[in-house]
């Protein structure tokens, strides 16, 4: 673990080690050392052998050639370095990391590796890591991860006429390689030109869309019903590219939610239901629930207590109960001044964009139902849905990609930037076997 120091921390260190008895030091080898000061910390010999023996152990379990030990010990005591800059901030901003979030992270990348906590550990020790190393490293790289954040993220700025110009460069490239995999049902009209044969079989077509609709497996209605050469396979088609579909189902496969059987389709032969059993390469379509919803708040302040609050919020739901008009209180007695002077509305409210205890209760209330009250960390609300929906926010979707692919880019370059800014800020002396890395002073120079 780091030690961290103030100034005269290597006379302190001397003076410790010259306190050892004289039969202690025959015996045993004295195995750590400073190897550099960073602003208030230091870094240890073992701190720098641990990571270089890391580096190394991951570099061989991937094939990978290594450097000379001296060249990759410089770049691992920079990388070092620069950890040390960055935690030192985080200690100054009062950022912390609990045990508990560090062990739910743990777990998290168990997980996303298909190991058990057991497992993950003797993984750890086949690459010469404890666990306990681990955990700190870990810990250490989550709060570099909020520093940069917080110092880099506000350098950021991205306009709409860059998400513009990235989606039109998107969308010049063509297509967007999507594949499908797709399940087929085929009912044959068995005379043509009787317009009652024609009317059974586009009966039967309609028939079993609604059985899959209510929840019949379309395999199985291929298997038993469909009149399709692949039927006794479920109707798959296998994988499909979009520019490879059948021109009767092209148009409408893009357009299909994953495992929801399309219209009925008809041509010459017969009708025909199509599914999307899979998709890969290209972008999902996206569908989400929406809520149009409103609320009236009442907010605790230093003229009104929690417990006046509370009062006032349950007379209003009793008056709303009683059958008074929402929007009338709404603009008489909301403390939401936005919403307020609009009866409450809140318009249409997608998945995370409210405080968890206001969503929680918007999603259990029943459409028109007066709901609450509600305590968020804004106070008393009263919740109404008037009305739910599921929207297709594919557009919104590919927007928030394009803004999210543009601020990673621009992140990554302001991060090399603030790195180098803030080592070159740095106070760093190297000791021992290192000292010759530090630079030249100006008498140095000078003679």
């Amino acid at each position: 673990m780091k030690a961290t120091v103030r100034h005269g921390l290597t006379l302190l260190l001397t003076l410790a080690m010259m306190a050892l008895s004289v039969a202690a030091q025959a015996e045993r080898k004295v195995l750590d050392s400073v190897v550099a000061i960073v602003d208030d910390d230091v870094i240890l010999q073992t701190e720098l052998e641990a990571r270089v023996n890391t580096i190394i152990g991951r570099l061989r379990a991937q094939g990978t050639g290594l450097p000379p030990r001296d060249m990759l010990e410089a770049r691992v005591l920079e990388q070092l370095i620069s950890e040390s800059v960055q935690l030192q901030m985080a200690d100054k901003m009062g950022m912390r990391i609990s045990d508990n979030e560090l062990n739910e992270t743990l777990a998290s990348i168990a997980r996303s590796n298909g190991l058990t906590m057991a497992q993950f550990e003797d993984q750890l020790a086949e690459e010469g890591v404890t666990y306990q190393q681990a955990r700190e490293q870990i810990r250490n790289e989550m709060l570099t991860s909020r520093v940069q954040q917080a110092r880099v993220g506000n350098r950021v700025r991205i306009t709409d006429r860059e998400v513009e110009n990235y989606l039109k460069a998107q969308a010049g490239s063509g297509s967007n390689g999507a594949e499908y995999r797709l399940a087929y049902i085929f009912i044959q009209v068995d005379e043509p030109g009787n317009d009652a044969s024609v009317a059974e079989a586009r009966a039967t077509a309609e028939r079993l869309r609604q059985q899959i609709l209510d929840g019949r497996d379309f395999r199985e209605v291929a298997v038993a019903e469909s009149d399709a050469s692949n039927a006794l396979e479920g109707g798959d088609m296998g994988w499909r590219a979009e520019s490879q579909l059948p021109s009767l189902v092209a148009p409408v496969v893009p357009g299909l939610k994953i495992g929801a059987p399309s219209d009925v389709l008809e041509n010459n032969s017969g009708f025909h239901l199509v599914m999307v059993m899979d998709k890969r390469g290209g972008e999902q379509q996206k569908f989400i629930e929406q809520h149009r919803v409103r609320h009236i708040l009442v907010r605790p302040s230093e003229a009104v207590t929690e417990v006046q609050a509370e009062k006032r919020i349950r007379d209003i739901y009793q008056q709303l109960k009683n059958g008074a008009d929402f929007a009338e209180l709404a603009r008489e007695l909301s403390d939401d001044p936005v919403s307020g002077s609009d009866g409450g509305n809140l318009g249409w409210v997608s998945p995370g964009q409210m405080v968890p205890e206001f969503e929680k209760g918007m999603l259990e209330a029943s459409v028109g139902e007066i709901y609450g009250p509600v305590r968020s960390q804004f106070g008393w609300h009263i919740i109404q849905v008037e009305e739910r929906r599921t929207q297709d926010v594919t557009a919104e979707s590919r927007a928030t990609q394009a803004r999210q692919a543009i601020y990673m880019r621009k992140f990554e370059t302001e991060l090399q930037n603030w790195l180098r800014e803030i080592r070159d800020e740095a106070f760093v002396e190297f000791k021992g076997e290192y000292a010759d890395m530090n630079p030249a002073s100006e008498e140095d120079s000078a003679s």
